[in-house]
């Protein structure tokens, strides 16, 4: 409720018969208002009555407009966040029934709503917020820059709450006007919510990509290209082992920033398909978001399953053939699951080979191009040459052997020996 001064003020010309003068009458009392206050709680109770008496009374839109505005300024200015949102919400209420004719101020209002949620980290909320401003709107033109800089807002507040669903929703929006927007900014918005969706959704790969992309800009800070590069590393990590995944971390490998964060000794490590240590592991995922260490179907944590997969992708070009015990013990896995997970790879394509249950082994057979399955031709071929280089080690060894000898009986020739 306002002070009894305000009150009366407002009641004065309310009743007042110029009407004329009322405009003029109005904006004299929002000034006394703000420079009359004695507390933020004053400030706030007398604008509510303001806001309220100008929307009655019978102004005419023309001239409210400009009150209304200059009200919304002023509970802008409360630097209490806990009253500027009361007095926004309240302010809100006011217009709601009238904000055909005053789009501008409502817009105005959420935006500053938003502001003061997104300060106390109450995202949702900000979001919710911000998705009441008409964008569509034949009271006002509003440029597509605008709309697409409103959508990708709420997306990342949406993603803040780790809301892919939503977050995904108004960034297809955004997506259809992609192609008017020019503001750069809006773009790397753009870039960075789709990175972060693809993210969440546990698309590595495809995240990787837009990360790497992303970091690129020339718009961005170092430290912010640094970060998306980073980030970049880390979901090529996470994809799942194949030739895709392999080209990534290949792409990534020769990128000459690499080396300056902290990911590139794992990038490192499984570019050269070497086996990744528990340790290694540990260190690593004490930086992950916590999406990226969720559980999957399996029971398993999605960086424990990217984990495993690399390491029996390195077995794979490591060892001709290996015993399912073996394979376990190197994984760190009982024998079952190994070779489910071998199964599923060879299923997929992401390795070549085959499973002998009856032996209880599992033969390599190498990476067919592309990532595909060898068929029964490719498999005789890879088996002959299998042979071939068999055969070949067999004929290293022996030449290794006869250099040897040859060497010994150089230096100690036989009739030495035989005097000895």
């Amino acid at each position: 409720m306002a002070t009894a001064e305000i009150g009366k003020g407002l009641q004065e010309l309310g009743g007042s018969s110029a009407s004329q003068d009322r405009p003029a009458g109005y904006k004299q009392l929002l000034d006394r208002i703000v420079s009359s206050a004695t507390s933020p709680q004053e400030l706030i109770l007398n604008l509510e009555a303001f806001i309220d008496s100008i929307l009655s009374d019978a102004l005419g839109i023309v001239a409210a407009r400009p009150l209304l505005g200059a009200a919304v300024e002023a509970i802008k200015s409360v630097a209490n966040l806990d009253l500027r949102i009361q007095a926004g919400t309240a302010a809100l209420r006011s217009v709601e029934s009238q904000v055909a004719s005053f789009e501008e101020q409502d817009a105005q209002l959420r935006d500053i709503l938003a502001d003061a949620y997104t300060l106390q980290e109450e995202y949702i909320e900000a979001a919710k917020v911000l998705q009441g401003i008409q964008l569509e709107s034949s009271q006002r033109r509003i440029p597509d820059d605008h709309k697409v800089s409103v959508w990708i807002r709420i997306c990342r507040l949406y993603l803040e709450e780790d809301d892919t669903t939503s977050a995904e929703s108004y960034l297809n929006r955004a997506k259809n006007l992609r192609h008017k927007v020019s503001n750069p900014e809006l773009i790397l918005g753009f870039q960075l919510s789709e990175a972060r969706i693809l993210d969440a959704r546990r698309k590595f790969l495809e995240a990787s990509q837009a990360y790497h992309s992303f970091s690129f800009s020339a718009v961005l800070e170092e430290e912010e290209r640094t970060r998306a590069l980073s980030s970049a590393i880390v979901c090529a990590v996470l994809a799942g082992a194949g030739p895709q995944r392999s080209r990534a971390l290949g792409k990534l490998y020769k990128d000459d920033r690499a080396p300056q964060v902290p990911e590139f000794g794992i990038l490192e490590n499984m570019f050269l398909d070497r086996l990744l240590s528990p340790e290694e592991v540990t260190k690593f995922s004490e930086n992950l978001s916590p999406h990226q260490l969720a559980q999957t179907s399996d029971g398993s944590t999605v960086l424990a399953k990217a984990m495993v997969e690399h390491n029996l992708l390195s077995v794979s070009r490591l060892y001709d053939n290996i015993g399912l015990d073996e394979l376990a013990s190197l994984l760190g896995l009982d024998a079952d699951k190994a070779e489910g997970y071998a199964a599923r790879m060879l299923e997929q394509g992401r390795i070549a080979g085959s499973i002998d249950q009856i032996d209880r082994v599992i033969i390599f057979e190498g990476v067919v191009g592309g990532g595909e399955r060898a068929g029964s031709e490719q498999r005789r071929t890879m088996g002959g040459k299998g042979l071939r280089k068999w055969d070949a080690r067999v004929q290293g060894v022996a030449e290794e052997l006869e250099r040897v000898t040859s060497m010994i009986q150089l230096h100690n020739p036989v009739s030495k020996i035989r005097r000895l």
